[in-house]
């Protein structure tokens, strides 16, 4: 059975992962897969968290960190289709999906 240390540190893994991604890529695509690889990371240590949290009081798991996990998918799903939409939006006015080609708020 794995530990939560064994959670926590694939979780980590994750988040650094997504960081690196953000940070080095250009690609604005890859960039938006990246933010959503941190945020399943962050997801993943609330539900490990939730599910080593040991109550001497109650026999009863405790289903907090899947319940924030819920609302974190639903907010994740809204971002995506707004995120999408400025992705498609701005490849539209400047055929370019590269960051640094997006830097000019300027049309």
């Amino acid at each position: 059975m794995a530990s939560l240390n064994d959670y926590l540190f694939i979780s980590g893994l994750l988040f650094a992962i997504g960081l690196a991604g953000v940070i080095i890529r250009r690609n604005i695509i890859v960039i938006f897969m990246c933010l959503e690889l941190m945020l399943a990371a962050a997801s993943l240590t609330l539900v490990a968290f939730s599910r080593f949290h040991a109550s001497s009081e109650s026999t009863l798991p405790h289903y907090d960190g899947q319940v924030f996990v819920f609302f974190i998918i639903t907010v994740a799903a809204a971002e995506v289709a707004v995120g999408l939409a400025i992705i498609v939006a701005l490849y539209r006015a400047r055929q370019t999906i590269n960051v640094e080609d997006l830097t000019s708020m300027r049309g």
